[in-house]
């Protein structure tokens, strides 16, 4: 049972639209059954498949998502053994968030049904068992691992086990946190741009062209190439959309062109292809009013106003990013995290240009004087940042590394809470696993329990 809580993981993860079609891969049969729970060779193809056209880096074999399942299947019974509940309305929000996912990958509802060969509310019909067990069974994994912690003595025992030339090398990472401006375009390009719209929406309202081939010529939205300005949204996720722009989308009626709105990213029409409820089929063309040189002074002007302070002792940086117009760093302090692990510490070489230079001239405590970049959206940004920490490149040692020692020491033992758990478990369960699997190393433990309960 290598590896077992990874194998748990994958367990509670992967579902597609190709679970809930009529169609399979191939022909069904049971290939292995844990109590009456079954697994069909079907659910073994289909969710490997998931993880290919999910450009997966690393593509589970036929044993190891045999595993999974069985693992899976292990762990509900045992939530129902041990009276776990998971309610309708928890239920209810997972289906609605996986069909939202699947109207966003495919590009509407319409395609969706098409592809599934079944209309959404058949497809959760379809999903509603899959996902109780997923949540009975994150549930159940939770019960057994909750409970485990490291302390100081562990880690310790762990690290002075490895030895020292193969700790590994980290090169120099940092600790940041940033403020950021938008440079707003003076009222004759925004009334400009504006015009803009307005002459697109009339080539559309008088024929002459589709709103989606003139969102790829015209749009600024980067992945207006791909989908023709189009999304799926819902009028619940208020946090995922701009306000302004979701309220509009709304308002309108099926093939309806609103007027210029603005939004934070710049100024949009939006055309409503359909809406069933609070689900909406939506086309935007966005355009963002350039900015020139006099407005990116301004902001700089401001923030060095800001830097000034905070050098003065008015008050902290972390105060200060309440000024801040990143709608995310309001919420972590400015943090700037790093986008392998989600930690504060970011190499150096996952850093734009603008702050390497930046950093060359700075020590720990000092604030950057103000910065401008273009963003992934194109937009012009002016930013400070304070560099907070930063570490030397370094072999692991338990000074500068402890929490990420701590982290892995912590894996380790939930893996070993996990591999106890199933040994003791899997006895009680009733175990089948076809002829076809039975050569799979990775299944000793259930192997056993075949070939025990067989006699």
């Amino acid at each position: 049972m290598k590896k077992l809580l990874i194998c748990s993981l994958v367990a509670l993860g992967v579902v597609s639209v190709s679970q809930a079609q009529s169609k399979k891969i191939l022909a069904d049969k049971i290939t292995a059954q844990v109590g009456d729970k079954i697994i069909l060779r079907s659910d073994i193809l289909n969710a490997i498949a998931d993880y290919k056209r999910q450009g997966a880096t690393v593509i589970p074999t036929e044993c190891e998502m045999l595993e999974s399942e069985l693992i899976r299947k292990a762990l509900v019974l045992q939530a129902q053994r041990d009276s776990l509940v998971v309610t309708e309305d928890e239920i209810e929000a997972l289906l609605d968030n996986q069909v939202r996912g699947f109207i966003n990958m495919y590009g509407s509802q319409q395609v969706l049904e098409e592809i599934a060969g079944k209309t959404v509310y058949q497809l959760k019909d379809d999903f509603r068992v899959i996902f109780r067990e997923r949540k009975l069974a994150e549930q159940m994994r939770g019960k057994i691992l909750d409970n485990v912690k490291v302390n100081p003595v562990e880690v310790k025992a762990y690290y002075d086990k490895i030895p020292k030339d193969s700790l590994p090398f980290y090169e120099s990472e940092l600790e940041l946190s940033q403020i950021v401006l938008y440079p707003k375009a003076n009222k004759d390009v925004d009334e400009y741009v504006i015009k803009q719209l307005y002459d697109i929406k009339r080539q559309v309202e008088t024929g002459g062209k589709s709103f989606e081939a003139l969102a790829k010529l015209y749009s600024q939205d980067p992945g207006v190439k791909e989908n023709g300005g189009q999304y799926s949204l819902n009028r619940n996720d208020k946090g995922m959309w701009d306000p302004t722009f979701l309220s509009t989308a709304f308002r309108l009626k099926e093939g309806q062109i609103s007027s210029a709105v603005k939004s934070k990213f710049g100024y949009h029409i939006i055309q409503l292809v359909s809406r069933s409820g609070d689900d909406a089929i939506v086309r935007h063309i966005l355009r963002i009013p350039g900015v020139t040189d006099v407005e990116v002074n301004e902001s700089k002007a401001q923030l060095d106003s800001i830097k000034s302070k905070i050098e003065a002792g008015l008050f902290t940086f972390n105060e200060a990013v309440r000024f801040s117009e990143d709608e995310a760093g309001k919420f972590n302090g400015g943090i700037i995290t790093n986008k392998q692990d989600g930690s504060n510490q970011v190499p150096i070489d996952q850093l734009s240009a603008d702050i390497v230079q930046a950093l060359s001239t700075m020590k720990v405590g000092d604030i950057s004087a103000p910065m401008a970049y273009t963003d992934e959206r194109g937009r012009k940004v002016v930013r400070i940042v304070m560099l907070k920490t930063k570490s030397n490149p370094h072999r692991e040692n338990m000074k500068d590394d402890y929490d990420r020692i701590a982290r892995r020491v912590l894996e380790e033992k939930k893996e070993q809470v996990m591999r106890k758990w199933f040994k003791e478990h899997i006895p009680g369960y009733y175990v089948n696993i076809d002829e076809e699997f039975r050569g799979c190393s990775n299944l000793g433990e259930w192997m056993h329990v075949v070939s025990a309960q067989a006699k």
